[in-house]
């Protein structure tokens, strides 16, 4: 199959990709050393926490391999969430070749912006093979002994709109450094073994400063569009305003909304500001499983068997506002029924169903009053963290 180097806008989707849901975990970082090793000329790797343990180190020899055999290697790791990075492990990454950088937006004088943060975890290599979701490099989301991964997924991408997170990872480069990037190999060449499957795509980001909504508008169109069922698994789920009045709608349409958290969180006062609105949404008949093995960082929503979103963008103000997220969207008929079956195994043998009997049992006066305040207190480091004086021009 032969067809011209896509140079698709923003928001489209590209009709010529093969895609895989990657659990997280020994899965995950298996395809990701496999990714890096088939580089052949570029690899982008950007990513909110790379620490420096077991996991970071492993991934980074691969890194070195790929350098040393000529390809050229960007990283790019958030500078709060990666701060733990010694000097000597980002020394070791630079001596061999591998362009290396810290995004830091704790505070900017030109610009003023306090506490915006790299939370998107992309890896693209020769603009043909991607992995997006919400996994970081770290021992917490792989398989350790005596440790299972916290429960996370990725998205295995294969084809066209691998060019467009290409060219996002190159922007990414081009207000750091004046680089020249090398060509990466066309995607005929690449792409001339087994004909792909047609399979709609498309890059979703969202970045409040640069203007940039779209992963809320996909979640917001599927509010709108959802005839039958949506099926939501999201760490730290915070609807805001606008996602409660659609969540509103859907339940008035008779649309099932099944929504999977967390049972147990590293945030505590995260999940109890999560369990304030469990009461509102039981009233929109929202079914609420909670997961029980262990932590729950996913971010992957699904309708009607239709579609399917899947990246670092939570459902709450903090990732609307506050973040650079990067989700992907699948329209695809046999890959939204494979991830619907997968979720509703996971309620089946892993979650817990909220109950409005058991949640009225526990609704102590001080037990409201915590999830009251720690609620408040997100809203309030919310706007903190969001206080831009302006925002920047479309980009």
């Amino acid at each position: 199959m032969k067809f011209l180097k896509p140079k698709i806008p923003s928001g489209v989707y590209s009709t010529y990709n093969e895609v895989r849901l990657i659990r997280g975990g020994m899965d995950y970082f298996s395809e990701l050393r496999q990714l890096i090793d088939k580089a052949q000329q570029v690899l982008h790797l950007q990513v909110y926490i790379f620490d420096e343990d077991e996991t970071g180190k492993s991934v980074a020899e691969h890194l070195k391999k790929a350098a040393k055999r000529g390809v050229q290697v960007f990283v790019i790791v958030d500078g709060y969430a990666s701060r733990a990075l010694s000097q000597t492990f980002v020394d070791d990454l630079t001596k061999v070749g591998i362009h290396f950088q810290w995004y830091n937006r704790i505070l900017s004088f030109k610009s003023f912006y306090f506490g915006r943060r790299l939370h998107h975890k992309v890896v693209v290599a020769d603009a043909t093979y991607a992995l997006v979701g919400g996994i970081n490099i770290s021992n917490r989301y792989n398989d350790m002994p005596h440790q299972p991964a916290w429960l996370d997924w990725a998205l295995y991408c294969k084809g066209e709109v691998c060019e467009e997170l290409h060219q996002l990872c190159n922007f990414r480069w081009t207000g750091i450094e004046k680089l020249t990037f090398k060509q990466v190999p066309s995607l005929p060449d690449l792409l001339s073994g087994p004909a792909i499957d047609e399979c709609l795509v498309r890059m979703r980001r969202n970045d409040w400063v640069r203007r940039k909504m779209q992963v809320t508008r996909s979640y917001l169109e599927m509010f709108a569009k959802a005839e039958k069922e949506i099926i939501i698994m999201s760490s730290y789920f915070l609807p805001g305003l606008s996602f409660r009045k659609a969540i509103r709608k859907a339940a008035k349409r008779g649309v099932k909304l099944k929504v999977i958290v967390t049972g147990e969180s590293d945030v505590q006062f995260s999940k109890a500001a999560e369990r304030y609105w469990y009461d509102w949404l039981l009233r929109c008949n929202t079914e609420i499983y909670e997961y029980q093995p262990g932590n729950l960082h996913a971010k992957l929503s699904t309708y009607d068997e239709e579609w399917v979103t899947i990246g670092s963008y939570n459902v709450n103000d903090l990732s609307a506002y506050a973040s650079i997220e990067l989700n992907m969207d699948v329209k695809n008929k046999v890959f939204a029924t494979e991830i619907r079956n997968r979720l509703l195994e996971i309620i089946e043998k892993d979650c817990i169903r909220v109950s409005v009997d058991e949640l009225q049992q526990k609704q102590k006066w001080y037990v409201m009053l915590y999830q009251f305040l720690s609620y408040e207190v997100l809203r309030l480091t919310l706007f903190v963290f969001t206080f831009y004086f302006r925002q920047r021009g479309k980009g």
